[in-house]
């Protein structure tokens, strides 16, 4: 099953070099990167702590790329007027987290912005089924949330393909995320179960090569098939 829509590749800012952030950002937009994604952790949903409104609100400063938000945090409801004036394009929760998704959607849109629905790798899709129509992005999680540098689960892709499934049912314009562990191997393996949006952290920034080369190996893998 190939992707419905020209792919998208988000760098993670959670894998860059902090001490460069701006650098970073400037070297992948100039790569051809689509968007940034932003790991938010409270160190309660997670057991990491990572970036708050003032980090997104540098990072907005920095590019004109949308922002990508997942908000790994057990009270989304509590932070999207936040993180939507700090300049965050779209703001994907937790269908684990507290909060009702469907008024957690409908917030999001009334701050302008767009709402997205993620779930971890144990959670089935019925658990999201309900509000696949209610967000624009589905973010399917592929390895635990927490920490970047995992390995990419192989296990989740039928899910992932079943999501794909859903979605082209019940709200066909809606963006199909992976995240955790995408690399030029495993980007196209979900590609192939329907993924659109691929967030990719250590495959960007930590193996070495420039971020340049490595987003273009990236893209590559997914538009052939294959790791170049």
């Amino acid at each position: 099953m190939a992707p419905e829509r020209p792919p998208r590749i988000a760098p993670s800012l959670l894998s860059a070099d902090f001490a460069d952030l701006a650098g970073a950002i400037r070297d992948t937009e100039t790569a051809g990167a689509d968007a940034f994604h932003l790991d938010v952790m409270d160190g309660h949903f997670v057991p990491n702590i990572s970036f708050g409104p003032a980090l997104v609100k540098a990072v907005r400063r920095r590019t004109r790329l949308p922002l990508d938000i997942h908000l790994m945090i057990e009270h989304p409801s509590r932070y999207l007027r936040a993180f939507a004036e700090a300049g965050g394009d779209t703001l994907a929760f937790h269908v684990e987290a507290q909060g009702d998704p469907r008024e957690l959607a409908a917030e999001v849109r009334r701050l302008g912005r767009s709402p997205g629905l993620a779930f971890r790798p144990e959670t089935p899709l019925e658990a999201v089924e309900p509000y696949l129509s209610h967000v624009d992005e589905v973010v399917v999680m592929t390895v635990n949330p927490g920490f970047s540098g995992q390995e990419f689960r192989a296990d989740v892709l039928p899910k992932m393909r079943a999501t794909r499934e859903a979605l082209r049912l019940r709200n066909p314009g809606a963006t199909l995320s992976v995240d955790g562990g995408v690399t030029p191997e495993t980007a196209p393996l979900a590609a192939e179960a329907g993924a659109d949006f691929f967030v990719c952290g250590q495959a960007i920034f930590g193996n070495g090569r420039s971020p340049q080369e490595n987003l273009r190996a990236l893209r590559r893998a997914i538009e052939y098939g294959k790791a170049p």
